[in-house]
């Protein structure tokens, strides 16, 4: 059975996301534990929360070096919420701050055009393009429940697999080489957001069994 581990770093829904994960097969623990999360066949990075304080939280535990290098190594991992975010490069968010630079591009305050802010609610997902991820969800795209105010604007347009809108147009689904982010919460997201969690338990096995 394909092991995940759901980074434990102080920051929102990790219990809701390992239960999504077991859902879907993969057998799944919620650790900082260093030698657990090296034996891992996949990580995830969850996380509700400021930009600022999760990476506090991850330098000060010793995480971020961590999860740098598993990614290096060709570990799959998956940010969902403020995991996305600090995939990239930097948050403007309170003053500012680093991320875990996996990748490239900022977070930048959603300019949602007068709606309600922060975020909440189910919005439709438009697909870019082909991924593991959305393989096994409709061509056309669907819903997916957000909850945020910031949203990760990638240099590389060959970086997003999805997009939604509120306000203005903004990404939702990134990947690049085997690292994925999802701004929205699958945990939250019924039958879809499980589809998606299992696609990405699909790219973990096939990466174990490719070294097997």
């Amino acid at each position: 059975m394909t092991r995940l581990a759901v980074i434990d770093y102080g920051m929102g829904n990790r219990r809701s996301v390992q239960k999504a994960l077991e859902h879907v097969g993969a057998e799944t623990e919620i650790t900082r534990d260093r030698d657990e999360l090296r034996a891992a066949d996949g990580l995830v990075l969850p996380g509700v929360g400021a930009f600022p304080q999760g990476m506090r939280n991850l330098r000060e535990l010793g995480l971020a070096e961590l999860i740098q290098e598993r990614v290096a190594q060709g570990v799959p991992l998956l940010g969902i919420c403020l995991g996305m975010q600090l995939l990239f490069d930097s948050s403007e968010e309170m003053g500012g701050a680093a991320g875990l630079r996996l990748i490239p591009g900022e977070v930048k305050r959603l300019n949602a055009g007068g709606l309600r802010m922060p975020h909440i609610g189910w919005n439709e997902v438009r697909l870019a393009r082909a991924s593991p991820l959305t393989a096994e969800l409709p061509a056309a795209g669907c819903p997916f429940y957000h909850v945020h105010s910031f949203a990760a604007w990638p240099d590389d347009p060959d970086a997003v697999i999805g997009t939604t809108e509120y306000g203005e147009r903004f990404v939702t689904m990134v990947n690049r080489d085997a690292v994925f982010g999802v701004q929205f919460h699958p945990e939250k997201s019924s039958r879809h957001g499980l589809r998606m969690l299992q696609g990405f338990v699909g790219v973990c096995a096939s990466l174990v069994g490719a070294s097997a």
